[in-house]
């Protein structure tokens, strides 16, 4: 097998890989979000003041993840106190997010 046929066949074989790894970083990000916005909630800050406290907070995923917060913070708000104080929303997330 040729030198050029064996690197083809490595970065065919690489991209599920790497498309992969993309995938899992992503939704533990997301599930990050997430569970910033869960415990927000149990800080009982007002809804509409949910970004602007998690912006407040310097979260460590990147800067774009900051635009998902007013996407996701309804949905983690309509969940009962009950739920928001013994689950894990985050991981939830991840996980559905991972099956995807």
């Amino acid at each position: 097998m040729s030198r050029l046929a064996l690197f083809i066949l490595a970065v065919t074989m690489a991209a599920p890989v790497a498309a992969d790894q993309k995938k899992i970083e992503s939704c533990g990000y997301q599930a990050q979000v997430v569970s910033a916005i869960q415990q927000a909630r149990r800080d009982r800050v007002p809804e509409r003041e949910v970004p602007a406290h998690i912006r407040a907070s310097d979260p460590a995923w990147p800067e774009n993840y900051n635009d998902a917060i007013p996407l996701l913070t309804p949905w983690v708000y309509e969940q009962k106190r009950r739920t928001i104080r013994q689950e894990d929303l985050g991981a939830a997330w991840n996980e559905m997010c991972l099956q995807q």
